[in-house]
């Protein structure tokens, strides 16, 4: 049980912030109660809630375009274009070369539950292989089995959860024996939370009367929780230098990407702290993040994403002279940071990536009456961070463009009977099976075609397998794909 003046300390500090009802049920709590609250408390930053009220619930914050926005630089998909052409076997070469020394460290953020798709459980858990049902962590361990086979090395793994999901994520590795690799090389750490605030008075939510309503401070929090956690030391202590970055919804994410990974710590226009990959818009009103660099002001030329709802459609749908559209870099959430980075922005006082603010629906207890409240409209304020407002802060970032159709099957919604839905489990199927029937063809294997020239079969190549066309020669592949099968790789 705390003591006395701890709870006096903590006191103070909340009612000086005009936070102090977080302890109005303190005296009806158990021991154990008072102690998780009192600990909950003293993990906030209570002394910037005042200017969080104010900058994020009295005031809402107004997105300003980059001055003379204009489209971003990137290095295209076809390294021979007219005026944009690069080395692309010089890169490659470079990269394999930083993986082969160890020198690569994969980080997933995880701390996302499979809820939307009508699964119970984290995210990274569930069946995703378009053909053996692979949960997402399996997909990603074989990469890295991969990867040790090819080059050598054991690349570590970093998986960043939630506190929701925390336990569950390391039992279900666990259980599955870490689907092959070591259990050294794979290190789990939660991410921080933000408190749920009040929408009309910026008071502290309570989830219950021992507990504050918290929400995940959004994957922006991830460049804090590598430092705290310890991970960015372990990083050091194997000689690490880049961490690759991916989201844990996508089983088609290249993770080790040498071409990516050396144009990231060798291209002459990249500082080596940040780089993204980016595929081409499918249309204009598609919602994805844009790559962006203002034209003037005191980040002029640098590289940063613009929310689809941020970008006005005016500029969405600007077209250059052959007709294609202006500002068509969609990000799809993958990037390379370099380690020594994330050490600056962790010991730069001054350093502080935005929050972003969402109206939500937040069960709470009601502090006069001690009831549980089940909003029926927005009362409450949630605040997150995004890992790509992390980009301007970089001196010189690029941009690599990349096939979505080879490295872009998020799954996000969850299907429904009779229709495909973006980025739902049955389209990241499909998708997986395109790719899987582009490299089987591209050895020479005969793969049978629907009537409007889709893959007449269910297909899967997992990464340990291969992670590209040109590694799939030469593996005892069968000479045709049978109408209908399914087959996996």
């Amino acid at each position: 049980m705390h003591s006395p003046t701890s709870l006096q300390s903590i006191a103070h500090r909340l009612e000086t912030v005009n936070q102090g009802h977080v302890l109005r049920f303190y005296d009806q709590l158990s021991d154990d109660q008072r102690r998780d609250l009192l600990g909950q408390a003293a993990a906030m930053e209570i002394e910037s809630l005042p200017r969080l009220v104010q900058e994020y619930v009295v005031n809402k914050p107004v997105f300003a375009l980059p001055p003379e926005v204009e489209p971003a630089g990137y290095y295209p998909l076809n390294d021979r274009s007219p005026g944009r052409a690069w080395n692309r076997d010089a890169m490659r070469l470079a990269g394999e070369a930083l993986i082969c020394a160890g020198k690569v460290a994969a980080f997933t953020v995880a701390g996302g539950q499979g809820s939307r798709l009508g699964y119970e459980g984290p995210k990274g858990c569930y069946p995703a292989g378009a053909v053996t049902g692979k949960p997402l962590f399996a997909v990603f361990a074989d990469a890295l089995l991969g990867a040790k086979d090819r080059h050598g090395v054991r690349v570590p793994w970093y998986v960043m959860t939630s506190p929701l999901n925390h336990a569950q994520t390391v039992e279900f590795f666990q259980s599955g024996r870490y689907f092959g690799l070591d259990p050294e090389d794979v290190m789990f750490f939660p991410q921080g939370v933000m408190p749920s605030l009040d929408l009309k008075t910026g008071r502290v939510l309570l989830a219950k009367k021992h507990e504050i309503a918290t929400n995940p401070d959004g994957h922006g929090g991830s460049l804090r929780a590598l430092h705290v956690s310890g991970a960015l030391a372990d990083m050091r202590r194997r000689g690490v230098e880049h961490i690759s970055y991916f989201q844990v919804d996508n089983p088609i994410v290249n993770i080790l990407d040498p071409v990516f990974l050396g144009l990231h710590a060798a291209a002459a226009d990249s500082s080596a702290q940040m780089s993204s990959k980016m595929v081409a818009k499918a249309f204009a009103e598609e919602k994805v993040g844009v790559f962006c660099r203002a034209g003037a002001g005191p980040r002029k030329g640098r590289t940063e994403i613009v929310e689809y709802s941020d970008l006005p459609m005016e500029y969405q749908r600007q077209t250059g002279p052959d007709g294609s559209l202006r500002f068509n870099a969609g990000s799809i959430a993958v990037h390379v940071i370099g380690v020594r980075f994330v050490e600056q922005l962790n010991t730069d006082s001054t350093f502080s990536l935005p929050y972003h603010r969402a109206e939500k629906k937040i069960p709470c207890v009601d502090t006069a009456t001690g009831e549980t409240i089940a909003p029926t409209a927005n009362n409450g304020v949630k605040l997150e961070r995004f890992v790509f407002d992390a980009l301007p802060l970089c001196e010189r970032s690029i941009v690599m463009e990349t096939d979505r159709v080879e490295e872009f099957a998020p799954i996000k919604n969850a299907s429904e009977a009779g229709k495909i839905v973006p980025d739902s489990p049955d389209d990241s199927r499909r998708i997986q099976t395109l790719r899987a029937a582009r490299w089987l063809e591209a050895c020479g294997v005969a793969v049978p075609k629907t009537a409007d020239g889709a893959p007449d079969c269910v297909l899967e190549i997992s990464a340990r397998s291969a992670s590209c066309a040109a590694e799939l020669k030469g593996t005892g592949l069968p000479k045709a794909i049978e109408r209908g099968a399914r087959v996996a790789i």
